[in-house]
């Protein structure tokens, strides 16, 4: 049972239930047994706690009564127990809990370990839920432990800010330190932290005040000067001699399977490999089936500096049936990478293009039946990538130049039941029998089977495991007189060209063998799933009247019993070899019943992805996407294709339509009608489209914007569906915005708030907070693009997330803030360049090169572009060329100006779009201002607005400019008023533009 005070007093049953304690006084008794942690209590000071000098006649009697009712609800007389010395309440209690966090919090910060300590600290600080024994704060005894905890809360919140501080994270943390700040105005170690954080921060005049405020205030209200702690970090700002905490970077997000047990023995092998791939760049682990290959690359891969920045890929090929797969699997596997500019060429071209991230580790996982595939494919990318490296698993080495193995045979052996304990082979079979039979132990009783076990078994982990397994049905001992029998096979000494296979699968078929008729009968279904099932999904696909659904749930169970199969809660998974052994023992033809299944979860789902569900859809989608994938490819057809459409889309996956679509001529006519639309290679229009999937245009703006095709866009606007209509508003938005008509956006933005699907309800906030910045008002915008930053963040994906981050960035520019711009383009620069995201990197630089121009640090901005120089001119675009005319103008240079203005005007005019149509109008005007000509500087001004439909008074640059060209407003007018193609035209011709 829980207990908490750090709040309303509350009780909470083992299985977190909240439990109703009726009355102030049966609070006031529980709150007071609980504070001594399980210590008796005796009668009388309960009855001086809870009543005071107020004691009424027959105290003891009343404090009886109130035992029974408390012990009625918290269930039973064992709650409050009656012991020597008084009343008592085991459980477990937040005030308990917190106590000892805190006091780890702060013995981690003493010790130097700010990360531990803020993780200790925060969880501390998280128990609370308002002011300690707030509901019956009139109780006797309450006013001093309440001050008391309210004092230990105080000094945990100044750790915690501490540990901040220390970590780089002055800036996150300097709201809240204010905050405590004004709550606490004499203290000075919150004095000397805010002092710190401004310092870090880059404010040191703030720090300064900050100083002088409490110097100050401990004169006036205490008349007492401040510490010499304090003096002294005064003087160390003053001196500039204030140690600045580097920010840590934020972790990258793993790409690597998650691990479910734990990783035992191989310390030996983990340094060969981190030996090898320091001095090869392909690297092959070759081994038996079930020697742990897969297990030990992964251990290897987290381990690779690669890791810490999110650079390594785990691609496993166990699944995959034919060598001409592999490339889409692996693209698959680097779907994250996928921002639409991997196109074109060859599997090996795309992948290549993806890589191209600097240092990292692609693991390519059982290559054995794809081995020449997996050789060629690694051959080429090692080629073109000189920062990568392949860790490969495989029954046989790849064969190609360059290639260092890593043998991997049986773990340790012991030699005597001596040495059992130390050996690896004998530590992974306890552990794995104690995960199955907790008070399983080796003693004196279980050494020597458990020793001939792990000989029996060649110490294959595999083979361990499941024997381990067993020991729900029987002892040790049974176990090995079993292995005696069915190893006779391996000690006849069998010739063949893969010995240790056929003794791995000695092991499968010995636990095979176990099984009764239904068990093997649902172990052979289950293996047609290969990313596991729910409950839901065997029933539906493997009952029959064979096997009725409503046994599927115990037949399972027993499956997991006898550890053929993993259930994590939700799902049953089989081990990959266990898999593809039952898989050989399938009659039974599932295809159809599985696809028909899992194109009916899709089609559930996928209508939630446009709803407030859209986060539960998509962790189905994610969960369920190797099933999925696999319903499609053995059984394709329209309807798969559209169910699985929108979340490619919202994931980025376009790899996926892609690479079906190379094999079209194999494919259905519908099906491959169907890729196509995805694909945007068939002439639909947005009608057409829309009847495809009602996303479709979304995903087709800029064809879209270029027709006339909106023939259906007022029957979507009246749809009854909250999605559609907001989508075609949305649409229509885009359309009118790229004519030169802006609109509010807000009938879309409202659209999406009714449907509650976060992405719509990010692409609706970037126009509205355009149109609040188009006009200075920079504070709405501000806030729409945090809360776009927010929701792209639940949503999960990383080019949106990127996106609102630059525009806030841009936008925190524009308001004046350039240390706020500054500070999130770094961070998000950080972010970009850790996790080898080369396009955004591009993006992210330029918004740099913008703010260093407006802080007047010109030579800065110059070395930022400088810097992108060095990339592909396939990322920067004419992004260059732009940002060093506006450096140029900003320096007042006029004829390099003039001479860039062509290159930069050009593309904007070619792609036809109306920002960068405006953004040319505006570059012309800051030139032809520069060049001494003010009349037609106004009008091209004036020519921005009439072809975006308003002019950006948001851009400081651009109203400094309008107030230089006083005088000549009538010029600005006539620019405004000048018909939109007209001033594009003017704008080409002037440019000397060829379009």
């Amino acid at each position: 049972m829980q207990f908490s005070l750090l709040g309303p007093v509350q009780a909470l049953s083992d299985d977190a239930t909240p439990i109703d304690i009726g009355g102030a006084r049966l609070r006031m008794l529980l709150a007071r047994l609980v504070l001594e942690a399980g210590r008796p209590v005796s009668a009388e000071s309960l009855i001086d706690d809870l009543w005071g000098e107020q004691a009424p006649a027959g105290a003891a009697s009343a404090l009886q009564g109130l035992v029974s009712r408390l012990r009625r609800a918290l269930g039973g007389a064992g709650a409050v127990e009656l012991v020597a010395g008084g009343y008592r309440v085991l459980g477990e209690s937040d005030v308990r809990r917190f106590e000892e966090l805190a006091a780890r919090g702060r013995r981690d910060l003493a010790a130097g370990r700010p990360q531990e300590a803020a993780g200790a600290l925060a969880q501390a600080l998280g128990l609370w839920r308002g002011p300690a024994l707030a509901d019956i704060q009139e109780a006797p005894f309450a006013g001093p432990v309440a001050t008391r905890l309210a004092d230990l809360r105080a000094a945990a919140l100044e750790d915690s800010f501490d540990a901040e501080v220390r970590l780089g994270r002055h800036t996150e943390v300097l709201p809240d330190l204010n905050a405590a700040a004004i709550e606490h105005p004499l203290s000075e170690r919150l004095a000397e932290l805010r002092m710190r954080a401004l310092a870090a921060a880059g404010r040191q005049s703030d720090a300064l005040t900050a100083y002088a405020e409490i110097r100050d205030r401990l004169g006036d209200e205490l008349g007492v000067d401040p510490s010499p702690a304090l003096q002294e970090v005064h003087l160390a700002l003053l001196r500039g001699e204030l140690e600045r905490p580097v920010a840590q970077a934020q972790a990258a997000p793993s790409r690597l399977p998650a691990r479910l047990t734990s990783f035992v023995g191989r310390e030996r092998e983990l340094g060969q490999l981190a030996g090898l791939l320091s001095s090869s760049r392909l690297v092959t682990v070759v081994g038996p089936g079930g020697a742990g290959k897969t297990r030990l690359s992964l251990e290897a891969a987290s381990r690779h500096p690669a890791h810490e920045r999110g650079r390594v890929w785990f691609v496993g090929l166990a699944g995959v049936g034919a060598p001409g797969q592999l490339g889409d699997t692996v693209l698959s596997a680097l779907s994250t990478l996928d921002e639409g500019g991997a196109t074109g060429g060859t599997h090996a071209d795309r992948i290549a293009q993806l890589l191209d991230v600097g240092e990292a580790v692609l693991v390519l996982d059982n290559c054995e039946h794809l081995v020449e595939a997996a050789a060629e494919l690694a051959e080429q990318l090692l080629s073109r990538r000189p920062d990568l490296r392949i860790l490969a698993t495989s029954r046989e080495p790849l064969a190609i130049i360059g290639e260092a193995l890593c043998h991997l045979g049986p773990l340790e052996l012991p030699s005597t039941p001596a040495e059992a304990a130390q050996s690896a082979a004998v530590r992974l079979f306890v552990e794995r029998a104690a995960g199955v039979r907790p008070d399983f132990t080796l003693d004196a009783a279980t050494v020597e089977p458990v020793v001939e076990i792990c000989w029996r078994l060649d110490g294959l982990p595999l083979a361990l495991e499941l024997a381990a397994a067993k020991l729900r049905a029987m002892n040790v001992g049974q176990i090995a007189r079993r292995l005696d029998d069915r190893f006779r096979l391996l000690t006849s000494g069998s010739r063949t060209a893969l010995p240790r296979q056929r003794t791995l699968l000695a092991v499968v078929e010995w636990s095979w063998d176990l099984l009764d008729d239904l068990e093997q009968l649902l172990a052979r279904r289950l293996s047609a799933f290969p990313g596991g099932a729910t409950l839901e999904s065997l029933e539906a696909v493997c009952a029959d009247e064979e096997l009725p659904a409503d046994d599927v749930l115990y037949v399972a169970g027993s499956l997991v019993e006898k550890s053929l199969v993993m259930h994590d809660g939700e799902r049953y998974r089989m081990l990959e070899t266990v898999r593809a052994f039952c898989a050989t023992k399938r009659t039974e033809d599932l295809t159809a019943r599985f696809h028909d299944h899992f194109l009916a979860l899709a089609e559930e789902y996928e209508p939630l992805l446009r709803t407030g569900e859209q986060l539960r859809a998509i962790s189905f989608f994610e969960t369920e996407y190797d099933n999925l994938i696999h319903a499609l490819r053995t059984t394709p057809s329209a309807r798969f294709v559209g169910a699985m459409f929108w979340y490619w889309g919202l994931r980025g996956l376009s790899s996926q339509f892609e690479s079906f679509l190379e094999y079209g001529h194999v494919l259905p006519s519908q099906v491959r009608e169907a890729f196509g639309v995805v694909g945007a290679r068939a002439g639909l229009d947005s009608a057409g489209a829309r009847e495809f999937h009602p996303a479709r245009p979304l995903m087709r703006m800029a064809e879209l914007a270029l027709s006339d095709e909106h023939a259906d866009l007022e029957q979507a606007l009246r749809s009854k569906d909250p999605w559609v209509r907001a989508s075609a508003y949305w649409e229509q938005d885009f359309v009118l915005a790229e004519q030169g008509v802006l609109r509010s956006g807000l009938e879309a933005l409202r659209g999406f708030e009714e449907a509650g699907d976060r992405w719509g309800l990010v692409m609706s906030l970037l126009p509205v907070a355009r149109n609040h910045s188009l006009k200075a008002e920079y504070g709405p915008a501000l806030a729409l693009l945090e809360r776009a930053v927010m929701l792209s963040t639940e949503l999960g994906t990383e080019d949106y997330l990127y996106l609102c981050r630059a525009r806030l960035a841009r936008e925190r520019r524009r308001s004046g803030d350039l240390e706020g711009a500054l500070r999130d383009i770094q961070s998000a620069y950080r972010q970009a360049t850790e996790r080898g995201h080369r396009r955004l990197e591009v993006n992210i630089l330029v918004g740099l090169a913008n703010v260093q121009r407006l802080s007047g640090e010109l030579d800065l901005a110059n070395q930022t572009l400088d810097r992108l120089e060095s990339l592909p001119t396939e990322l920067t675009g004419d992004l260059i060329v732009s940002t060093r005319l506006e450096n140029r103008l900003a320096e007042g240079e006029a004829e390099e100006a003039r001479r860039l203005l062509p290159l930069a005007v050009a593309p904007q005019i070619e792609g036809g779009y109306s920002n960068g149509l405006a953004w040319a109008a505006e570059l012309q005007a800051g030139v032809l201002a520069l060049e001494g000509r003010p009349e037609e500087a106004a009008e091209s001004l004036g020519m921005s607005a009439a072809i975006r439909g308003a002019f950006d008074y948001g851009e400081p640059e651009l109203t400094g400019l309008l107030g230089r060209l006083a005088g000549f407003e009538e010029a600005f007018r006539r620019g405004t008023e000048m018909p939109r193609q007209t001033a594009i035209d003017r704008l080409t011709v002037s440019a000397g533009s060829i379009v």
